[in-house]
């Protein structure tokens, strides 16, 4: 089984997007993948309105989402944890300190990814990650630099939440192909 944590703020616009892509995505190349999402906020909100329109327009509903406050738990048992954001990477980091070699940002994920090769077909995702992970430092996470964050589209304009979905389905289409490759 491989578990994939998504991480937001809220839990309600950018991680139950990649939650619903990731899914769509891997479930063929992954049959005991396991796709969760949680926030650093509280639990027990729905999925914004912006968020159920643009992921209708993509196809997919989202209207069973309710939010869930990121655990050290969660941190722990995922294989991998992909924050939207820096901060969100940080605050694994120190929920869960052994969490930290999982845990990237998407678009950090997908950079190192394609910088060292997708995942060789008898290379777990752990060994896959290892090597994604050589040279990186917790350090790595401090600074304000936001080149590796997904922009937050709460509160804006509808086109921002359909911008949004945009971009983490291109991002989670190369990080599936880069865990998962596709058969030659």
């Amino acid at each position: 089984m491989t578990r994939v944590l998504l991480v937001c703020t809220a839990n309600i616009c950018r991680s139950p997007m990649a939650e619903a892509l990731f899914e769509r995505r891997a479930a063929d190349r992954d049959p005991s993948l396991v796709v969760r999402s949680a926030g650093l906020l509280e639990s027990g909100q729905p999925a914004a309105p912006g968020t159920l329109r643009a992921l209708h327009l993509g196809g997919l509903d989202g209207s069973a989402h309710v939010s869930q406050k990121l655990t050290a738990d969660f941190a722990e048992k995922a294989d991998v944890v992909l924050g939207m954001e820096r901060r969100h990477v940080q605050e694994v980091a120190l929920l869960a300190p052994a969490a930290f070699p999982r845990a990237f940002t998407l678009k950090e994920l997908v950079r190192r990814g394609e910088l060292v090769g997708p995942r060789g077909s008898e290379e777990s995702i752990a060994q896959w990650l290892h090597r994604l992970q050589a040279g990186r430092t917790p350090r790595d996470l401090l600074g304000t630099d936001t080149s590796d964050d997904v922009a937050d589209p709460y509160g804006g304009e509808e086109e921002g939440y359909e911008r949004t979905l945009r971009e983490i389905d291109a991002l989670v289409a190369r990080v599936v192909d880069l865990m998962w490759p596709p058969p030659l």
